[in-house]
């Protein structure tokens, strides 16, 4: 039979690296619980204005990348292509709206339509915080501190933690003008995407990758220096809390974050292992418009790749993470050991335990391979002959020893052994 790939930008996850997916997700649920964040799941696709409205019409999530459809009343439908704005939505059924401060982290498939390449998909994984209602310096710093324990606790040691800041709303205008004065006089020798953006969205020319652009971005003037005293002295606050935290970090004016949303500080997280154009997480302090209210919410936040996470894992040689394990395998030999070993299997996995077995009439030899293949560190063997013994034979499948244990006895040998 013929196999058939995933579509382009999509994969399969089988079971031998869902462990380190399994790994990466509960080591998040774990590091996060210990700052008072829950998880939070929302469904991966919303009303197309949640997302319109969240991270802005002109960027280019938004014109270029979105899955939209319409379900069958004619709503535009789309699926979630990051995981801040349906958060935000989900939270309006609390009284966030009011100052309360809502905790949550969420992981799970996001999309959007990219052209595939290393550590970039089509469906891909994320791994988030929202810490949303309030507004403190301290706040963003923690949130940055969070992140930095949880790549350690996940085994990624070396990354890259880069900082800006976006000052607040009313620091965009003056900074804008800034800005288009500067690079209204080097566009033609811009990239064709920078020359949309001149106009359109300049803060991504900041992000632009293309060579020709690099000298013209490198030179620009700050224009930080037109921000308003009390963002600058905000800033100034999260980079002396991240020193007192101990996180590594360095600043550069040209992280600006590609969404509309963001205010004050801005982070992302790079690697050298896969290289610094790629980041591994990001995000930043922002305010978002909720449905039916007419000032903006505040929060913070950030995003992980599962992917990536996993690429610098891989490239750091860290410890592998298996899967489930199997504490031990029952062979059986004709249909009353079989059937002995379905009972003891149930048994075992009552109390907690993982077992493989197998159920087919199969030879002992194929049985054999069936368990050095479940990499259990016990088989226990039974048939006929054992049967009649009211015995089993334990094998240890690291040396080859085996014993005879009796039947009574044995699934409290087990328990005690596996």
């Amino acid at each position: 039979m013929a196999a058939f790939a995933p579509p382009p930008g999509t994969a399969d996850i089988f079971p031998a690296e869902a462990g380190e997916w399994r790994f990466l997700e509960n080591t998040a649920a774990k590091v996060f619980a210990s700052y008072g964040y829950g998880e939070l799941r929302t469904p991966v696709f919303e009303y197309t204005e949640v997302f319109q409205r969240g991270l802005g019409g002109e960027t280019e999530v938004v014109q270029k990348e979105m899955y939209t459809f319409e379900d069958r009343g004619g709503r535009s439908l789309t699926l979630r292509p990051e995981g801040t704005a349906g958060v935000m939505r989900a939270l309006t059924n609390t009284d966030v709206a009011n100052g309360s401060e809502q905790r949550v982290f969420y992981y799970g498939p996001m999309f959007r339509g990219e052209r595939p390449s290393a550590g970039r998909r089509r469906q891909f994984h994320q791994i988030g915080v929202e810490n949303v209602g309030r507004c403190a310096a301290l706040i963003d710093a923690e949130c940055i501190a969070m992140l930095h324990n949880f790549l350690l606790a996940a085994g990624i040691t070396g990354a890259t933690f880069t900082i800006n800041t976006r000052g607040v709303a009313a620091d965009r205008v003056p900074a804008e003008a800034f800005l288009r004065e500067y690079f209204s006089k080097h566009i033609d020798a811009m990239c064709p995407d920078c020359k949309n953006r001149l106009e359109r969205n300049i803060w991504r020319i900041l992000d632009c990758k293309q060579e020709c652009c690099q000298p013209i971005i490198d030179n620009a003037p700050s224009y930080i220096d037109s921000f308003s005293d009390e963002s600058k002295s905000y800033f100034a606050e999260v980079k002396a809390a991240l020193t007192r935290l101990n996180v590594p970090f360095k600043v550069s004016s040209r992280l600006v974050r590609g969404l509309d949303y963001y205010v004050h500080t801005v982070f992302e997280v790079t690697h050298p292992a896969i290289g610094e154009q790629i980041a591994i997480a990001g995000g930043g302090r922002y305010e978002l418009f909720l449905p039916g209210e007419k000032k903006p919410i505040p929060g913070v936040g950030f995003a992980t790749g599962v992917e990536r996470l996993l690429m610098v894992r891989d490239a750091l040689q860290a410890p592998a993470v298996s899967g489930d394990r199997c504490d031990c395998c029952l062979i059986g030999l004709g249909a009353a050991a079989r059937l002995e070993n379905l009972v003891l299997a149930d048994t075992l996995r009552k109390a907690g335990k993982n077992v493989a077995l197998e159920l087919e009439d199969r030879s002992f030899k194929a049985q054999m391979r069936f368990a050095n293949r479940s990499l259990a560190p016990l088989a226990v063997i039974r048939g006929e002959s054992e049967m009649e013994k009211q015995i089993a034979i334990v094998k240890n499948m690291a040396d080859g020893s085996q014993i005879e244990i009796p039947e009574a006895g044995l699934t409290d040998y087990l328990l005690e052994n596996i």
